[in-house]
């Protein structure tokens, strides 16, 4: 750097960091003084201007030594530091251009006549001392450039006005626009911090601030009792920009100056000194200054990606958001089978798997309040009541469902926990990708429509769109043509009237519905196989719809017990690609007494009932029968049933002779199976688990008691009705899955534990609702009722009551091993084996007198008939328990409510 015409400094090669520097003054002349502001903290001092000729002697030492190498010899120096010397132009030694000498000869210096100046503070007068050889070099030089006038010598003046921006104009905004971003010729005359610079523009001679458009250099903290503490990498990122701007000669793009900071791109003969920063790892990238860079914001996001791929300096730590991805994971092509909301989508891949993915970045519609909103209404309907939200999830569906896109990677967004207090909602693990479909990303075209908004990010999360300030751009379009969610207009209001099970509102649509025909409607939600939710565009209202014609195998929610019907999962994964969410046509015929209505559903000209019975996934209703479409449905069932395929896999067909005949003695079938006892009633009857499926309750459970201690349930917010499947906090502190089997009073409320068959009454607020996640329809109800068979329980409660207490201490809560013997009125009858010694339970309540034998007239049981009534003869000789009296069975004892 050139201080003045007649100091520099100078710093040698950088050693693994920033090197030293140094002053060097020039010996024996002296050039003019440049301007100096005064300190804010000094009011009574005056700014000093420039001394004439001043700048033409530093622009002459600058244009001639800036960045080049020199040689230098130091005289004297001063008690204080200073050095004084003689610099010569060049590396070897002093052999190369003296600068004095240059400066003296230019007329920009005037020499010191009265000798060099001495090392003591206060020296006592010397006596004139001899001048040196260099002295009367230059005192020759200086006396030729006074005969030729040159410099401070000539007859015109020498003085330049350098004014500063910040103080000169009033409005640096209005500076910056009249500029109308051209290239401005500059110098740079301080470097800051890596990204900020203090430059003089030509030809007006304006000093001006400027600090990097897009970027952000590690900076210098000033600390309170004034020193400076530097960040990492900030000495390293201000030595890099000095290094290559610090005096040089470079033009200036002026782009915008937002609350008085005026922001801009230097470029250089050598390059772009905002790009190599960031190539290099010192600085990062800042969204709010990203938008005015003039010179393509893609360039500048390339090269922090090259850096942050090659981990060098502030990227020395750096994780990819996609590390842990394999390539396919990251990139790949699936198909379109749902909008879930206006940011996230389902698509199916190439393995037939089904995956969740939100667009990256991007933010739905959403309104104030709309958790209280929830609270108050129970019948808000985000996507009709949210404004634009119809709008956003309508332009999805219309250009994606069942379409192939391109999915990339963003980011993992993980797993968040709701707060114990306040709004905060808990989210699952996000897979964040930008979608494209024929080079259009969806999420830009999305915004473009202000049919949703930016996520704006904290300046160190990295985990963003790759697309992300294409995404701005698009934002900041939308808003200046007043699109979607910034328009001023009023918001669109959809009244949609939901009709679903409302019986008499369905009986005053039903006719309409008929006489129209065939009707276009949007399938909105697939239930099952065969039942399905309806927007009717034109009625403006949502229904059940019923396929006709056809039964379809019901799932875990329609059977009582909940347990599902085999291939009820394929019925509705085939319903659901065919036609959620596309555009349909139906025909109600009827409805049922649900209110839900009964008809055909046709999708390009495809019969979504026929479609299920020739894929095997439905068999023929009788109903059909009076139907234009009976014939088509026979003939795909019978096709059906010639290839043994899924639900007709297992088809015999029998001749009628075969069919009449009553199949004759069997043997007993002996396929013990282990189960785990859980409870066990006042009547005999006990609940148990199946072992094999033990451990995917125990994951359910684990699973689902973690996601409420992360987002408890509100206390009292759910309301019970009979029948409901909810979830119960037991005496031990922990919630289990239950269903509503009485409801006394808010505060008396009976509940059965489906997964291991106690009862319990319990107040509303110990209940709340089941996550959709963990019903029935994920793992079915895992307690099972059922009896001893071959055994009569004595209706006497003493009685009953000691079988039962044998029965709790022998078996509760234990791994057995059961076998179903057969049906009975209200669940199977079964034999219990005990699982080590394999000893059956039931024979042996029998053989202690503690029950009586129920004899059973099937062939095939006979033997075990006779083994459970010798163990009876035998509990009878003893006088076991209830046979201590001996019979008491007899014709004359029925007063005693006993009976053979």
């Amino acid at each position: 750097m050139v201080l003045s015409g007649c100091a520099i400094i100078v710093r040698g090669q950088p050693r693994g960091g920033p090197p030293p520097e140094r002053q060097i003054n020039l010996s024996n002349v002296r050039a003019g003084a440049l301007a100096r502001r005064a300190a804010q903290s000094q009011p009574d001092v005056k700014d000093t201007p420039d001394e004439p000729w001043a700048f033409q002697a530093r622009e002459f030492l600058r244009k001639k030594m800036i960045g080049k190498e020199v040689c230098f010899t130091v005289e004297v120096k001063t008690l204080q530091g200073r050095e004084y010397g003689m610099v010569y132009l060049g590396k070897v030694n002093t052999s190369g251009e003296n600068i004095a000498e240059s400066l003296v000869a230019e007329g920009l210096a005037v020499v010191r006549r009265e000798g060099i100046r001495g090392t003591s503070k206060n020296p006592p007068p010397p006596p004139p001392p001899t001048p040196t050889l260099s002295q009367v070099r230059l005192c020759d030089l200086e006396d030729q450039a006074k005969a030729a006038k040159r410099g401070q010598w000539s007859e015109g003046g020498g003085a330049h006005t350098i004014r500063d921006l910040k103080y000169s104009i009033e409005n640096p905004r209005h500076f910056v626009d009249s500029l109308h971003q051209k290239p401005v010729n500059a110098i740079i005359e301080h470097v800051r911090d890596g990204s900020v610079v203090r430059a003089l523009l030509l030809p007006d001679y304006y000093l001006v601030t400027v600090m990097l458009s897009g970027v952000k250099c590690p900076t210098f903290k000033r600390e309170a009792d004034g020193s400076e503490t530097p960040e990492p990498f900030a000495a390293e990122a201000k030595f890099f920009t000095e290094s290559r701007l610090l005096q040089r000669d470079v033009q200036i793009i002026l782009e915008s100056c937002p609350n008085q900071i005026i922001l801009g791109t230097i470029l250089h003969p050598n390059g772009n000194i905002t790009e190599l920063l960031l190539k290099e790892g010192f600085a990062r990238c800042v969204d709010w200054s990203m938008a005015v860079y003039t010179q393509g914001a893609e360039k500048l996001r390339a090269a922090e990606r090259s850096a942050k791929e090659r981990k060098v300096r502030m990227w020395k730590d750096y994780v990819a958001p996609t590390a842990n991805l394999d390539q396919k994971d990251r990139q790949f092509v699936a198909k379109v089978m749902q909008v879930v909301n206006a940011d996230a989508i389902v698509v199916k891949l190439n393995s037939g798997e089904y995956k969740t993915i939100h667009l990256s970045s991007i933010r739905p519609p959403r309104i104030e309040g709309e958790e209280k909103n929830k609270d108050k209404d129970k019948r808000f309907r985000p996507l009709y009541d949210i404004p634009y939200m119809f709008e956003a999830r309508e332009f999805l569906r219309k250009k994606l469902i069942g379409k192939k896109v391109n999915v990339m990677v963003d980011y993992i967004r993980a797993a968040t926990a709701g707060a114990e207090t306040g709004p905060v909602p808990a989210f699952p693990e996000r897979t964040c990708a930008t979608v494209t479909i024929g080079g259009i990303n969806i999420a830009e075209a999305l915004i473009s429509k202000g049919l949703a908004t930016v996520i704006r990010y904290r300046q160190d999360d990295d985990q963003r769109s790759s697309h992300y300030d294409e995404l701005l751009a698009a934002e900041a379009r939308a808003i200046k043509n007043g699109k979607g969610l910034h328009s001023k207009k009023e918001v669109p209001i959809h009244r949609v009237a939901d009709i679903s099970g409302e019986t008499q509102k369905a009986k005053q649509f039903l006719p309409f519905l008929q006489r129209a025909g065939r009707s276009e409607a949007v399938v909105e939600y697939v239930f099952s196989g065969s039942r399905l939710k309806l927007y009717m565009p034109k009625e403006t209202c949502l229904i059940t719809f019923l396929l006709a014609g056809i039964e379809c195998p019901r799932g875990s929610r329609n059977i009582p017990g909940g347990i599902a019907e085999p291939f009820s999962e394929e019925a509705m994964l085939f319903t659901k690609e065919l036609v959620l969410q596309r555009e349909v046509e139906v025909e109600v015929e009827s409805m049922d007494k649900a209110g839900n209505f009964i008809g055909w559903l046709h999708i390009e000209g495809v019969n979504l009932s026929v479609a299920l019975v020739e894929n095997s996934l439905s068999k023929v209703h009788f109903t059909a029968e009076r139907s234009a479409y009976c014939k088509t449905l026979q003939s795909a069932e019978e096709t059906a049933r010639q290839r043994k395929d899924k639900i007709w896999a297992n088809y015999v067909e029998k001749p009628p002779a075969e069919l009449a005949q009553v199949s004759e003695e069997k043997e007993r079938v002996a396929n013990y199976r282990a189960v785990y006892v859980t409870e066990i009633t006042d009547g005999l009857h006990f609940y148990a688990q199946d072992v094999e499926t033990g451990e995917n309750l125990e994951n359910l459970m684990e699973t689902m008691r973690a996601e409420l201690a992360s987002h408890p349930p509100v206390e009292g917010a759910f309301s019970a009705h009979r029948g409901d499947h909810c979830i119960a906090k037991f005496a031990d502190g922990e919630w289990y899955r239950a269903r509503v089997e009485k409801v006394e009073s808010p505060a008396k409320v009976h509940v059965f534990y489906i997964d291991y068959g106690n009862r319990e009454i319990v107040s509303s607020v110990r209940l709340a609702t089941l996550p959709p996640s963990f019903s029935t329809r994920t793992l079915p109800s895992q307690a099972t009722e059922y009896a001893f068979a071959f055994i009569q329980v004595p209706q006497d409660e003493d009685a009953r009551a000691d079988a039962v207490d044998c029965v709790v201490r022998d078996i509760q809560n234990t791994q057995c091993l059961l076998n179903v013997e057969y049906p009975g009125a209200t669940c199977p009858l079964v034999t219990l084996q005990f699982s080590d010694s394999k000893d059956d339970v039931g024979l042996g309540l029998v053989k202690e007198g503690l029950v009586m034998v129920e004899t059973r007239k099937e062939k095939h049981l006979q033997k075990m008939v006779t083994e459970y009534l010798n163990g009876q003869e035998s509990a009878k000789s003893a006088r076991l328990n209830i046979w201590r009296y001996g019979d008491f069975r007899a014709d004359d004892a029925e007063e005693f409510g006993y009976s053979r």
